[in-house]
This record gives structure tokens, sequence and C-alpha cells, in this order.
């Protein structure tokens, strides 16, 4: 499986060819199962083009796809710096890259966005991040759950978004998983646009 090219396209996004080299790093080592479930166990989350064979991969495209339209706007993406805007993308890219667990799981992992964050701290001696960006990445993928941050016993495990950067990802996101949108896919799992 080559799991770099389900994303050739948004890693063109990315203009620090350190930081494009290491989402590619890190979608590399996302497991098997990533690229082939439905973004939603259940069915009740998500939108109907993110539900069957390779759905969270779409849900993925469509958040970044969002992020990227929203960076493109001068009054945004102003706001940010090119490698703000860089490793924002890659945490898009990244951010439900063990939704299901380390090993396939039949439903969603809570933690999940804390288990992404370790997975990519774990595997940093092979990725060209400053520690700054490391932290930056770990950050704005935990929190990207936004208000959905407590457990079903109701205890808070997940942070929620603070910064500019956090409520950012979370906003793209939650856009994604909009029941009401209805965006388009080719044969290869590609924006139509």
């Amino acid at each position: 499986m080559d799991k770099i090219n389900y994303f050739q396209k948004e890693l063109t996004y990315i203009k620090n060819e350190r930081i494009r080299n290491s989402c590619k790093t890190m979608i590399s080592l996302l497991p098997d199962y990533f690229f082939e479930i439905p973004a939603s166990s259940t069915g009740k989350y998500h939108p109907e083009f993110t539900l069957g064979e390779a759905g969270l991969v779409r849900h993925v495209k469509a958040a970044v796809m969002i992020a990227k339209d929203l960076l493109d706007n001068p009054c945004i993406g102003s706001k940010y710096t090119s490698d703000e805007k860089d490793l924002m993308l890659m945490a898009l890219m990244l951010h439900d890259g063990l939704k299901s667990g380390l090993t396939h799981n039949r439903y969603t992992q809570f933690d999940h966005p804390t288990l992404i964050k370790n997975y990519i701290m774990d595997n940093k001696d092979e990725l060209e991040l400053t520690p700054d960006e490391l932290k930056f990445v770990g950050r704005v993928i935990e929190s990207h759950m936004g208000p959905w941050n407590k457990d079903y016993n109701g205890n808070e495990v997940l942070p929620v978004p603070k910064t500019k950067y956090e409520n950012f990802v979370h906003m793209c996101d939650y856009l994604a998983s909009r029941k009401y949108l209805n965006i388009k896919f080719d044969s290869n799992n590609d924006i139509i646009l």
C-alpha cells in the first residue's frame, strides 16, 4: 500500500519541504486500517461521503481542503505565518491517524487525539521538526475534538482549544464532519472541484 499516494495533492499545500517530509513520514507510519475504515464507526456523526471504504481518508481530505481554502483567504490566512499554516495542515492530515487505536478496534477510541500526539512524539527522531514544531502539532491535534472532550463517564480527558491555532484546527475538523456537507470525490478519493 502506497500510503503517501493517498495524500499527494494535499501534501503539495505544505510549502516547507522539511514539514512536508515530516508529514510524509508520519503518513507512512499510520496503520493500514486508517486508509480503509469509515470516518464514523456508527455512521452517526459524519456526512454520507465519509462513510464506507476509505471514508476516514475522505473526511481528512475534506478538513484539509477547508483549511487550505480558509488559509488562502487573506482575511484569515494573514493571521498565520507560512510555517504555522504548514504545521496546521500537517496536523489535519494526521489528526485522526489512530482513530481506532494503535491496532484496529471496532469503535472510535475516545482518546485518539492523545494517541496520535504521542505516536508523533514516539517517532520524533524520524521527523525533521524542531521541538517547538512538535509541541505545536501535538497541541493542535490533542485539542481537535473541541467541546467533545469528556469520556463516557463525564471525565475531562482531552484539552479544549485555547489558542487561535487550536481553534482553527478544531473548526476545520468540525466543519468537515457536518452532515449537511456534500463533497464529491473521484474514484481515487480526490475532491472534485
